[in-house]
């Protein structure tokens, strides 16, 4: 079967070790191609240290992945130039050069080396991110549903406290302390540019902390499978200045805009939405789904599902059901001139 293929037997492991050689080399160039991943981790903004630690442990991993494909190559070359010409009736007795055991002694050594200098590089970075290195100013609640995010910032003053949804902002350069708890399931808060992984419990309360050296936008995801859109509960983290930061904050604070009070699309929210969602300064005081008091200051709806343009919003009242099967928001079977006046009235929800 071979020989009519153009090859024998003898020449297989050559051919598989290729093989493995190439597909090993592949995965190593695609690596690039991944590095603007929404969800990379290998070129972080937060703590240096974590990110420090993933490129070393890639680093030796890659090396003894080559190491192994290497000695792994020279047996298979090597062997096969040292196969005699014998016929099938005879027999060579097997002999190896210096001595194996001292070889797998000293792969012993190495690789324990190796793994026991990495622990204990492990251990010093988890203890150095136990904690934020300063005592965090803003402190968030994050609180996970089926399929999307309920943050809340905590003031001193209950004046200075106010809800959002799947929009995470903090000021560059500071600590922040997450206080995580989940209202149905378990779910899992990953930002992997600038934390680990940290699970939401039903009925407990777990801390983390997340910090930003740079501004920018940070995706996020819930990495603890929970339902049929799991993978659309999303979210984003958006550092920005300090000066900027506040800004935000201080509008977030104000109550809605008046510039659609009494109007025909603040009534047919009021009739559809308002049992589900609140729009605070109006009646409106829903507490099942997301605040949506500023909701056209966020980029993204349905949990960083869809971009917070006119048509998708439109869409996604009109049939939310048939861009995240199984949400907790219904179809509205809403005509066409009430979806449109109630648009209007969320898009002045700046």
């Amino acid at each position: 079967m071979w020989s009519g293929m153009g090859a024998d037997f003898g020449d297989q492991p050559t051919k598989r070790g290729m093989q493995i050689f190439c597909v090993l080399l592949l995965q190593l160039y695609a690596a690039p191609a991944r590095a603007d991943a929404p969800l990379d981790y290998l070129f972080g903004a937060g703590p240096r240290n974590v990110a420090s630690l993933t490129w070393g442990v890639l680093t030796i991993s890659i090396l003894v992945v080559l190491i192994i494909t290497g000695v792994l190559l020279f047996a298979i070359f090597a062997r096969r130039n040292r196969i005699p010409s014998t016929s099938s009736n005879e027999r060579e007795l097997v002999s190896r050069a210096g001595n194996p055991v001292a070889v797998i002694y000293a792969g012993l050594v190495l690789s324990t080396l190796v793994l026991f200098g990495v622990t204990i590089w492990t251990m010093m970075t988890l203890a150095d991110i136990a904690a934020p290195p300063s005592t965090p100013k803003v402190t968030i609640e994050v609180t996970g549903h089926e399929w999307w995010w309920e943050v809340r910032y905590v003031g001193d003053d209950p004046s200075q406290t106010f809800t959002t949804a799947n929009e995470i902002h903090i000021p560059v350069g500071e600590p922040v302390a997450i206080k995580l708890r989940s209202d149905d399931v378990i779910h899992s808060f990953w930002v992997p540019a600038l934390s680990g992984k940290t699970d939401l419990i039903p009925g407990q309360i777990n801390t983390t902390w997340i910090l930003a050296d740079r501004a920018g936008t940070y995706r996020g995801q819930c990495t603890e499978y929970c339902g049929l859109q799991h993978a659309h509960m999303g979210f984003q983290v958006i550092a920005s200045p300090k000066e900027k930061f506040e800004t935000w904050r201080k509008g977030q604070l104000r109550v809605a805009s008046e510039k659609s009070v009494g109007s025909a699309g603040q009534r047919v929210f009021m009739q559809k939405c308002a049992v589900c969602h609140t729009v605070r300064g109006t009646p409106a005081g829903g507490r099942v789904g997301p605040d949506l008091t500023h909701l056209m200051t966020r980029g993204t709806i349905a949990a960083d599902t869809l971009p917070n343009r006119v048509g998708y919003l439109s869409g996604w009242i009109a049939d939310p059901q048939h861009v995240k099967p199984g949400s907790k928001m219904p179809r509205l079977n809403i005509d066409g001139q009430d979806l449109a006046q109630v648009r209007n009235y969320l898009e002045t929800l700046d």
